[in-house]
């Protein structure tokens, strides 16, 4: 089980087990459909708003979670998993409440008979209940615009802009959730540890909210810049961009990446850094043409451009004990491992390293300058032209570096060809924790 797994399932696991002692004595009374329905609610709520609150604290890419998590790719993973869980516990939740209603509505079950709810001892209670009635009302109809904002975030389809454009929008959506769960918790639940845990989680989310709406996450890594040069590779169809830092920058590891924002109406891009550190405040990106919009940035940047650049972000840094490492770079995912390069031929670290770029396109002067990194750095490349050389394999992985089981393997590239090779190396004897994937998706 990996960081992101054991993460998700100590919440779930975590509120569940919260939830039953605060329910302890309704769980033990409930004797009809309606007692569990109402507990059935209260559950699904409970937990959908612990999973929503992370997602919202996750949002904001506090530094102290990437380092738990092992980067801000597996904390944008565990956001999606969040999200994900979230919108099925609302729809679970949507469903307890209203179906009922429905049923008896059919005349599928008799309404019961409602005896008047207890006075509440405690003022802030006692408007919670006064208000019930339109805590319904926020919650319901902030769930129907969550589900269309999610399916968004979710549905690729929907281009990158749209989805940088709307998904702030459940921030605001969030906060309306926040008061409909801040009313309608049964109110003795506040009593117990659930109702402290429920209390911070829902304070903290609303914090992040606020900072994704007064646009404040990332202000303290953000530094300004110009494009120096743009350069089309056009046989890989790669944009590779040179940047001038007008502002001073702490520096980066070879392997992380940052956020770069180019045109106001894009928003924030990542990109990984294709280029070591030299103090000399110039960062180079290398960047697919996978999308609508980086299909056509070589034609809308221009040198003397004006870009922010936000990071650096991520923990890709081949750090490790073992003395000899495999890297494999699957297309554009040979980034990373350019910078680090670079920067082994300036520092080398003494490390036996074989590289392993796996291509379908071909661009000679990239090939060309790729070659003379990996000479200067001293490490043996690979390169494996899919037409011509066909696809890296576990099997052939093995047959190519006999002492490959010695090895930290860091690959970075499309995520169905890093999963088989990390089955593959694991299933013949890779420890588990040996096998370093870069999880560059942000949505």
């Amino acid at each position: 089980m990996n960081t992101i797994q054991r993460n998700f399932l100590g919440l779930l696991l975590g509120l569940s087990a919260l939830w039953a002692i605060a329910a302890a004595g309704d769980l033990a009374r409930a004797a009809n459909f309606f007692a569990w329905r109402n507990l059935l609610v209260q559950y699904s709520g409970v937990l959908g708003m612990g999973m929503m609150s992370v997602a919202m604290i996750l949002a904001i890419r506090p530094a102290w979670v990437e380092s738990h998590l092992g980067g801000l790719d597996k904390m944008y993973r565990l956001h999606k998993w969040l999200g994900i869980a979230g919108l099925t516990l609302a729809v679970c939740h949507w469903l307890s409440a209203k179906g009922p209603k429905w049923l008896v509505g059919w005349g599928w079950l008799e309404r019961p008979v409602r005896g008047r709810p207890p006075e509440q001892s405690v003022e802030l209670f006692r408007f919670f209940q006064s208000q019930r009635g339109l805590a319904e009302q926020i919650g319901e109809w902030a769930f129907y615009v969550a589900v269309v904002l999610i399916a968004i975030a979710l549905i690729k389809r929907f281009p990158y802009r749209g989805f940088f454009q709307t998904h702030r929008w459940l921030a605001a959506i969030y906060l309306l959730l926040a008061a409909h769960a801040l009313m309608l918790l049964n109110f003795a639940y506040w009593a117990s540890p659930l109702g402290i845990v429920s209390g911070l989680m829902l304070g903290a989310g609303c914090v992040g909210a606020v900072f994704s709406l007064s646009r404040q996450i990332g202000t303290g890594r953000k530094v300004a810049g110009t494009v120096d040069k743009v350069e089309q590779l056009a046989g890989v169809g790669v944009t590779a961009i040179d940047i001038k830092l007008d502002e001073p920058w702490a520096g980066h590891q070879a392997g992380q990446f940052a956020f770069l924002s180019m045109h106001a109406d894009e928003g924030a891009h990542p990109f990984t850094i294709a280029s070591a550190w030299q103090g000399d405040g110039r960062l180079r990106f290398l960047v697919k043409a996978l999308g609508d919009y980086t299909r056509t940035l070589a034609a809308r940047l221009q040198p003397g451009d004006a870009v922010s650049v936000e990071g650096p972000y991520g923990r890709f840094n081949f750090a490790g004990t073992a003395q000899r490492q495999i890297w494999i770079g699957g297309g554009i995912g040979i980034a990373p491992f350019v910078a680090r390069m670079q920067a082994l031929a300036k520092e080398p670290d003494g490390r036996d390293v074989d590289l392993f770029h796996c291509t379908s396109e071909v661009d000679e002067l990239a090939l060309q300058r790729l070659a003379a990194d990996a000479a200067a750095a001293g490490v043996r490349l690979h390169v494996l032209i899919d037409a011509r050389d066909g696809r890296l394999s576990g099997e052939r992985l093995r047959a190519e570096v006999p002492d490959w089981q010695a090895a930290d393997v860091w690959f970075c590239g499309p995520a169905p060809f890093g999963d088989a090779m990390c089955r593959d190396l694991l299933a013949h004897g890779l420890p588990a924790g040996r096998f370093h994937q870069e999880l560059f998706a942000m949505r």
